[in-house]
């Protein structure tokens, strides 16, 4: 069926990385005519009108959205700040939304957010930046046909990042790499000694997260400033282990290394690129969606499945404990003296892991 590809008009919420990346990819686009932005900074809405000319700026996105609707809004702020612009956006006539990763700064807000869109059946893109690339996408495809046999664990080193900034974009490759399996649980120790902050959230020195779907499927992410990557010259490492094989990949780097049964010493894919990526990839395919009368929620609902990770390992390292799913539902323990590793009295309680 051939379309006929009417042009959409689209405004941005917030003119900070994210929201410039959607501003470029909507700048770029045949499928676009990017309208408005909307800065609380003057001097970023100075530098927007002069980056993309034409454009319409605001210091308020009510004004915006008042003076300046559009057919497509991507909101691009502050995480805390989305559950407010998305639902006041949802008031418009909208055919489409953007809204940025973290879907919330919480589960409930994120889960808030998704549950708002599906009620208006709004197409929605969450522009998770592994699912716009070729290398990642084959490598699910590979991983889901059985090439490496049984996927069993999933490990992730990066350094200079952290698990809500980062670590919720590799999160969401291993949700979509096990198709969205609901997760068991999650267990995280988090050093907060520097008391580093990142992109407006405060975030861990060093990390390990490790979480279990609940056939077993293992993952484990380390992330902060100092991880020390166990392969040379690369900032960020995927090492997916099957029963069969394994595949290694870089991240955002183009290719991958294969091993298994008809590669047994491993061979290096560089895959052609796809014709476009990032941000102007899932606008695209909203658009389509659009044009085609259809919804597909996958991928904002494995973001949301992923923040319920990245929340939960926060909440796991400030109380010490396992972290059920779903995560928002969790109930803190009550607060123990115990501690791991030094003798036992004999008295106070506990139980003998002998009896087990």
């Amino acid at each position: 069926m051939m379309f006929d590809h009417r042009r959409l008009t689209a405004s941005v919420v917030g003119g900070g990385m994210g929201g410039h990346l959607s501003l470029q990819a909507l700048a770029r686009s045949e499928r676009f005519d990017l309208v408005a932005a909307t800065d609380l900074r003057s001097e970023v809405g100075e530098q927007l009108e002069q980056e993309f000319p034409g454009l319409r700026t605001f210091s308020d996105y009510k004004e915006m959205f008042r003076v300046c609707p559009t057919d497509i809004v991507c909101v691009s702020t502050y995480p805390p700040s989305h559950e407010e612009i998305t639902l006041a956006a949802l008031e418009l006539p909208l055919k489409g939304i953007l809204v940025e990763k973290p879907l919330g700064h919480t589960v409930a807000s994120g889960r808030a957010i998704l549950e708002a869109v599906k009620r208006r059946q709004l197409p929605m893109a969450v522009p998770h930046g592994l699912l716009a690339l070729r290398t990642p996408l084959e490598i699910i495809q590979r991983v889901q046909q059985g090439e490496i046999g049984a996927l069993k664990l999933v490990e992730i080193q990066c350094t200079n990042w952290d698990i809500i900034n980062a670590g919720i974009h590799w999160l969401n490759f291993f949700v979509t790499l096990v198709r969205n399996e609901p997760l068991a649980y999650v267990m995280a120790l988090c050093d907060t000694s520097t008391r580093t902050y990142r992109d407006g959230m405060q975030v861990e020195t060093w990390a390990v997260t490790y979480a279990q779907t609940r056939s077993g499927v293992r993952v484990v992410m380390n992330t902060g400033d100092y991880v020390h990557i166990n392969r040379e010259g690369k900032a960020t490492l995927f090492r997916l282990v099957g029963t069969d094989g394994q595949i290694e990949f870089w991240g955002w780097e183009n290719g991958y290394r294969l091993q298994n049964a008809q590669f047994p010493t491993g061979t290096t894919i560089v895959p052609e690129a796809l014709s476009t990526t990032g941000h102007q990839h899932h606008l695209e395919n909203m658009a389509d969606m659009i044009e085609q009368g259809r919804v597909d929620y996958s991928i904002p609902e494995s973001s949301l499945t992923a923040l319920q990770i990245c929340e939960g390992a926060y909440l796991s390292s400030k109380y010490r404990c396992q972290v059920s799913f779903p995560v928002d539902h969790f109930l803190p323990p009550p607060s123990s003296d115990w501690e791991p590793g030094a003798p036992y009295a004999g008295s106070g309680g506990g139980r003998n892991g002998r009896k087990l």
